[in-house]
């Protein structure tokens, strides 16, 4: 019998970390989509009752502006962390695989002509990849 091992401790996680990742998850839901939704309507339905007066435009102009400028912090927090997640598991299994190049790792360190290069060298690797499937009669799919 195979002898399961220990549970790994889990990282203590910020205040912050656990709010942004809580509110980027919900951000992104359908039924948030919706109440923005139900939100402009309502706002927009009152318009007659405010007679449509400069109050009125403000409530809604300041409320979407505040949000729209806290939610770009808490998503670009969200998405930095799982970037640098992506990474170090690509970067692991680069390590992990004995014929990977180890000179990708870090890739995301160099300057963006140093990846045009290696992109041009990946991509004409690709190329001859293709047409060696083209001799051998191998179609690519519609």
């Amino acid at each position: 019998m195979r002898s399961e091992s220990p549970p790994k401790p889990r990282h203590p996680v910020s205040r912050f970390t656990a709010f942004a990742r809580r509110a980027s998850h919900l951000a992104g839901r359908p039924l948030t989509f919706l109440l923005a939704v139900v939100v402009i309507v309502a706002w927009a339905a009152s318009g007659p009752l405010f007679r449509f007066s400069d109050t009125w435009q403000l409530v809604i102009n300041t409320s979407t502006t505040i949000i729209t400028f806290l939610m770009v912090f808490l998503i670009q927090n969200t998405q930095n962390r799982d970037s640098e997640a992506m990474h170090l598991k690509l970067d692991e299994l680069i390590r992990a695989v004995s014929e990977a190049d180890n000179a990708m790792l870090n890739l995301e360190e160099l300057e963006d002509e140093a990846l045009a290069e290696i992109h041009a060298r990946y991509t004409a690797m690709a190329e001859a990849a293709g047409q060696h499937l083209h001799r051998r009669g191998v179609r690519p799919r519609p």
